[in-house]
């Protein structure tokens, strides 16, 4: 069975990644995210793994956190990664494509003008790059609008 590893933060970025239910029920899955008191109560039926939070702009927290992907990767062999970011994507999907993996982001549904860092950071090397807003898929050449997860 096709494995896909999910990745988010809590908040709105898991309320997406929960939205895209239809894109992996089918498949065997794994979560990493942050515990708060949406991922707890959300994902208490599922496997999880804690990552090392918070990560907006935390080079110590990338760092952890890259140490997390390594292992979780290594254990879960996920055939894909599938996050809805923020930062704690960053390492997950840039190890997961360096293993030859595929990699998909789907940004934030709050970024209506241009993408996020995380965004940024991952765009050249993600297999696909999804936006919720027609006008950033019109800046950015890869990046695909299908419409919005909400």
């Amino acid at each position: 069975m096709t494995r896909v590893l999910l990745v988010c933060s809590p908040g709105g970025h898991l309320q997406q990644m929960l939205a895209l239910r239809a894109a992996w029920e089918g498949f065997d899955r794994h979560w990493v995210t942050l515990r708060a008191p949406d991922t707890e109560f959300e994902l208490a039926n599922e496997s999880v793994t804690w990552a090392h939070g918070p990560t907006n702009r935390s080079v110590s927290k990338l760092s952890r956190n890259l140490l997390v992907a390594r292992t979780v990767l290594r254990e879960v062999n996920p055939d894909a990664v599938l996050s809805t970011g923020a930062a704690l994507a960053v390492p997950f999907l840039l190890l997961g494509r360096a293993q030859r993996r595929r990699v998909v982001y789907v940004e934030s549904f709050t970024r209506v003008h241009e993408i996020s860092l995380s965004g940024r950071i991952v765009y050249p090397f993600v297999n696909e790059f999804f936006v919720q807003w027609p006008q950033v898929a019109a800046r950015r050449r890869r990046a695909r609008y299908f419409g919005s997860v909400l």
